[in-house]
């Protein structure tokens, strides 16, 4: 018996009977043999974690456009917590730990540069629109591996796929993944206004402090707790009553007070204007897009492609291409 079989083997014997099991996924795009030593849903995630665009996340804007402090999150933190919160829970629910580490480290990979700021900005101008948890499967399906993509199973691409909003994922592990995604944002981001200076733990409301906590680790045990309990009776991931009214007032109060605040936000407007003016400028001039894009502007049109290419840069590589395509420079005799 190789030792992927044993591992499958242990998850029938060990894991919930409504887990997703590995050896039942509903396969890949396209047929591959099977990993000796890894289960289908261990390799998503080792493919994941070794991408491309993983490491840019840690370049992109989780909240503050491209903070100067070392301890203001970036994409690439904020998956990370959320991995941590959602293997959490599906271990306490004995739900598979593989599968919705593998969804949690993919499901922001099509993130823009600055942010949800560059996601309105490329919503503003791509016919169609952009939602970045479109794009998200998009990278995994045909941008990562010079267009092979990475080949996903179909449970890990559903995951990603529906982790923001619509219907639920097919998985339970999937629906952790789009709790603990809130989760784990609302309260790092609270804890990133207050690195700032725009929010203090006591302006949180009594209600909030008395029903989650007044600490960050606090509200993230409350949360955590709900929802494993709640989760082991109810048919789908969910909190309980109290702590869903409790959290939702948690999520409208940070819009009012932190993403929607001029001083979080006061550079927002320069980024998406560069983000449009960079759209424009590659639609006008789509032979200056990396050669890379070619097969996607010949097939689906420079617009995609364009949108492709910016979706996928950092902050910084954004700010300097920018740079390239837009301030002169300085004259140098030759």
């Amino acid at each position: 018996m190789e030792i992927r079989e044993t591992s499958e083997e242990l998850e029938h014997r060990f894991l919930a009977e409504r887990a997703a099991f590995a050896d039942q996924s509903r396969g890949r795009l396209r047929a591959e043999a099977p990993c000796a030593i890894r289960t289908a849903f261990q390799r998503d995630r080792d493919r994941i974690l070794h991408c491309s665009s993983f490491r840019r996340l840690k370049h992109k804007t989780q909240v503050f456009l491209s903070p100067a402090g070392d301890h203001y999150r970036t994409r690439l933190t904020h998956t990370l917590e959320v991995a941590q919160i959602a293997r959490t829970i599906a271990r306490a629910l004995r739900l598979n730990e593989d599968l919705t580490e593998a969804v949690a480290l993919g499901h922001d990979l099509g993130h823009t540069p600055f942010g949800h700021a560059g996601e309105r900005a490329l919503q503003q101008v791509l016919p169609g629109g952009f939602f970045h948890y479109a794009q998200s499967l998009r990278v995994v399906d045909c941008l990562e591996k010079d267009g092979r993509g990475l080949n996903l199973t179909h449970e890990t691409r559903d995951g990603i796929e529906r982790h923001t909003g619509g219907a639920p994922a097919c998985t339970l592990e999937g629906q952790i993944v789009r709790l603990a995604d809130k989760i784990a944002y609302i309260n790092h981001d609270i804890d990133d206004a207050q690195h700032a200076g725009v929010l203090r733990e006591e302006e949180i409301p009594s209600s909030i402090r008395a029903a989650l906590g007044g600490t960050k680790s606090a509200r993230i045990n409350t949360l955590v707790l709900s929802c494993v309990e709640c989760s082991a009776v109810a048919p789908g991931i969910t909190l309980g009553g109290e702590t869903k009214a409790a959290f939702d007032f948690l999520h409208s109060f940070m819009f009012e007070q932190v993403y929607t605040n001029p001083v979080c936000k006061s550079e927002e407007g320069k980024a998406i204007d560069m983000v449009v003016w960079l759209y424009q400028y590659f639609t006008a001039k789509p032979e200056q897009l990396p050669e890379e894009y070619r097969r996607i502007r010949e097939e689906e049109g420079c617009e995609r492609a364009a949108a492709d290419y910016i979706a996928g840069m950092t902050d910084r590589f954004a700010v300097k291409t920018f740079e390239e395509c837009f301030i002169p420079h300085a004259w140098a005799r030759i």
